[in-house]
């Protein structure tokens, strides 16, 4: 659900004199200096950051030397930090406006990254490929729009959530059965389901997501 500046749902009454340019622009200032505020230094923001270091490895592992065993290693450990920095987000209570960042966007980066080396691997068709990034491009640009009109970005839907467990658990599988593994034969019905739910859920998700953007730049509009 989409939330205003205040805390309130799309659904909810603002302010009478509607929003104006500058406002929209002083909304997204606001938001950039509460992410330089934060607490930088923190164990969740630690592995975020060696998530997102791991991207450029993964991609010259699997299509330099196309080591597919440690690109594989690679990828694990990035589904390993992606659970672990989020407990450790509760459990150390080291919540922060750079980690809500950081987070999705590792994800994203690596979803990305890992589709564009499978098509030119040629380990999944690029109208596939083509179709979960442009899916991410989309909703990224929707972000400034949201902020220009006062909301906070969608909550994580738990379609969004269960769409990324699947990709993450289908790329080392998919990985897996490229090279000349032990029992690839038992990971290909897993590596193929996990990416036929996950690029489902990932794509119904994103036209939620949308639908709640729109949603959010209506209702700005009427009242505005």
């Amino acid at each position: 659900m989409v939330q205003d500046a205040d805390g309130a749902t799309t659904g909810s009454a603002r302010n009478s004199d509607g929003q104006s340019s500058e406002q929209g622009i002083d909304r997204i200032r606001e938001v950039a200096a509460g992410v330089w505020s934060d607490p930088w230094w923190t164990v969740p923001n630690a592995l975020s950051l060696l998530r997102l270091a791991g991207v450029p490895v993964f991609l010259w592992l699997l299509l330099g030397p196309q080591w597919e065993l440690l690109a594989l290693l690679v990828l694990v450990f990035s589904g390993l930090t992606d659970w672990l920095d989020g407990k450790l987000a509760r459990w150390l209570d080291q919540y922060s406006r750079l980690g809500q960042l950081l987070d999705p966007a590792a994800d994203r980066l690596y979803i990305v990254a890992t589709l564009v080396a499978f098509v030119i691997r040629g380990v999944v068709p690029w109208w596939a490929a083509f179709a979960l990034i442009a899916r991410d491009l989309l909703l990224t640009l929707c972000l400034p729009v949201l902020r220009y009109h006062g909301f906070e970005p969608p909550d994580v839907h738990y379609l969004g959530k269960a769409a990324t467990f699947c990709l993450m658990y289908a790329f080392p599988l998919l990985l897996l059965v490229q090279g000349d593994f032990a029992f690839d034969w038992i990971a290909r019905p897993f590596a193929y389901a996990f990416t036929g739910w996950g690029a489902a859920l990932y794509l119904w998700a994103g036209l939620l997501y949308l639908g709640q953007v729109f949603g959010a730049v209506r209702l700005a509009r009427t009242r505005g």
